[in-house]
């Protein structure tokens, strides 16, 4: 091994690949998995969101998935029923202390020269005191506004540079479409939850947005704070009757609305991880395939090559077993070393990654999980011995007559 460096060399830098790519696979993984938990909490811990939901078409029966909603949804269908009504029968809940209801709209922003286009988000007075977001200059709206339809906003930290650069905009008129809304505060800068920037949203009142912007009397979703965790499904199951109470639905299976607490949220984003996880460790298993059958080739050469040396060994003594040991022992030496390098190159690659998403405003946590070694020094060694056997085979299965006559 020591005498063909760069034999040697090239079988280990294929396994080095391959194992720093599980490394990062992994690291990754916990990487998103806090990243998503973090914005999933951003929004509180002991809430209960309730969003529209298309239901299954009568003719076909039965419900459909959170999936095939949400892509009728992302079509184009619309969901109606969900309205204010519906959140102050919620309210009454003795479990829930507070709510707030949302719409989403999208329209051109502009002050003075400046235009820009911006996500418009129509939420209930009662927003700021459930959310975690904060304010960082002037105030928020206030209920009463909201019911009056009063024309004012609250811009996030990265639309108030957009328009105002480093000027004061507290007190200002921009203009929404048409229709002038006067500048009350500023959020403090929050980051991007997946594609969506909060920092990048103007708050409205929802009222103003439903009736003077949209002409709907609908919304998309509600968030419910909640008094008591431990008792959370049981309030789910309350909203859920209300609601259908409400909707003039008898069957569950034909709900309009989707109900879920804090606890179903984490659980599915843990499926989702853990399934792309193992999505990436399946891709990078080919990595290590073609890692291994380098193994295979330099180890095949090497028996070529080394067939008078062990035409000789055979000679002396060495039986099947022996032969069979050196080889092998030289395979999961290869392995193994390209498992330890590839763990170190992992971990360097993943912290770069962490860095580098900091650097972007994501809260994305730099960690090497301890199963992340184990696995990768077992790929590394089973894929070793796994590629080192044949050869191995070959080298005790020579003559050791025709060996010797081949030097």
């Amino acid at each position: 091994m020591i005498s063909n460096k760069m034999r040697t060399s090239l079988a280990v830098l294929g396994i080095v690949i391959g194992i720093a790519s599980v490394i990062v696979v992994f690291s990754a993984g916990e990487g998103i998995r806090s990243l998503v938990v973090g914005q999933v909490e951003s929004f509180g811990t002991n809430i209960i969101e309730t969003e529209v939901k298309v239901p299954k078409k009568s003719a076909k029966g039965g419900s459909s998935s959170d999936m095939e909603s949400g892509m009728a949804i992302a079509q184009g269908v619309q969901v109606t029923t969900l309205t204010l009504s519906d959140m102050a029968d919620i309210n009454k809940l003795p479990n829930v202390i507070d709510s707030y209801a949302a719409i989403m709209s999208q329209e051109q922003v502009s002050y003075g020269n400046e235009l820009r286009k911006s996500y418009l988000s129509g939420v209930s007075a009662s927003f700021i005191d459930i959310d975690k977001s904060e304010i960082a200059e002037g105030r928020f709206f206030s209920d009463v506004e909201d019911k009056s339809l009063s024309e004012v906003v609250v811009l996030g930290s990265k639309m108030k540079k957009k328009l105002f650069g480093d000027s004061d905009p507290i007190g200002k008129k921009i203009k929404i479409k048409k229709t002038k809304f006067r500048v009350i505060g500023v959020m403090k800068e929050r980051g991007a939850a997946g594609f969506i920037d909060f920092d990048d949203f103007v708050y409205v009142p929802i009222g103003t947005l439903q009736k003077k912007m949209m002409g709907i009397d609908y919304v998309l979703y509600m968030i419910h704070e909640i008094r008591d965790l431990s008792v959370a499904n049981q309030t789910a199951d309350d909203i859920r009757t209300i609601l259908r109470n409400n909707h003039d639905i008898s069957d569950p299976d034909k709900d309009d609305f989707n109900v879920v607490t804090m606890e179903e949220m984490m659980k599915v984003l843990g499926t989702v991880t853990n399934a792309i996880t193992l999505l990436l460790l399946a891709i990078v298993t080919v990595s290590l395939v073609v890692g291994g059958v380098g193994i295979l080739n330099v180890m095949y050469v090497a028996v070529s090559e080394r067939t008078p040396e062990i035409g000789l060994r055979k000679a002396v003594g060495a039986n099947y077993r022996d032969i069979m040991l050196q080889f092998l022992i030289e395979a999961v030496l290869i392995s193994l070393a390209g498992g330890i390098i590839g763990i170190f190159l992992g971990i360097l690659l993943s912290f770069l990654i962490s860095w580098g998403a900091g650097n972007f405003g994501l809260s994305w946590e730099f960690s090497a999980p301890l199963k992340g070694f184990v696995v990768a020094l077992s790929f590394s060694a089973v894929f070793g011995v796994a590629f080192g056997v044949y050869p191995a085979r070959q080298a005790a299965r020579l003559d050791p007559v025709a060996a010797l006559r081949k030097e």
